[in-house]
């Protein structure tokens, strides 16, 4: 990664100042500005341009989430009773909207945005939990499905390789 640095100071002139400075330095004789010559810094730990792999993976499986969630929220729209309106339709509408939050938290992972770290982990808690109230009788595998999917999903965030990606600043457009 490379930085240019342009630096301003108030004594004289630098004899290697650029023209650009050189005309500031005349318009603002009373201050007297003068422009050093630019300089470029190299920096050794240049963000990657792509996310690691276990953060990749543990956005696959928010996505994987999000699209249970959502097709869970659409499937329950023909159930929904006229005598209970508003039930029928926050419901569904509920399980579309965090499908689609959590689908939002998958795209800012992979853009490296830590900001989408704490959504997704707390979605994930909220699933262990929920995934503990599914233990016993029937729905054993329910449980062991939705945990290990948050267990998953919670390693790929926290491996090393994903908090070092999530502590840089995201790329710009291009990465």
């Amino acid at each position: 990664m490379t930085i240019t640095v342009r630096t301003h100071h108030f004594q004289g002139a630098d004899p290697g100042e650029s023209s650009f400075c050189r005309a500031r330095r005349h318009r603002h004789r009373r201050h007297r500005p003068a422009c050093v010559r630019s300089g470029t810094v190299t920096s050794d730990d240049a963000a990657p341009k792509r996310s690691p792999f276990p953060l990749r993976a543990a956005a696959v499986l928010v996505v994987v989430e999000a699209v249970l969630l959502a097709g869970y929220g659409l499937v329950l729209l023909p159930a929904i009773d006229r005598s209970r309106l508003a039930l029928g339709l926050t419901t569904p509408l509920f399980f579309v909207l965090y499908g689609a939050a959590l689908a939002a938290g998958a795209w800012f992972l992979v853009r490296r945005n830590s900001a989408a770290r704490a959504p997704v982990v707390l979605a994930q808690l909220i699933q262990l939990g929920v995934a503990w109230s599914f233990q016993g009788g029937g729905s054993t595998l329910v449980a062991v499905g939705l945990a290990g999917l948050a267990v998953l999903v919670l390693v790929g965030i926290f491996h090393p390789a994903s908090v070092r990606a999530l502590s840089v600043e995201p790329a710009g457009p291009e990465g």
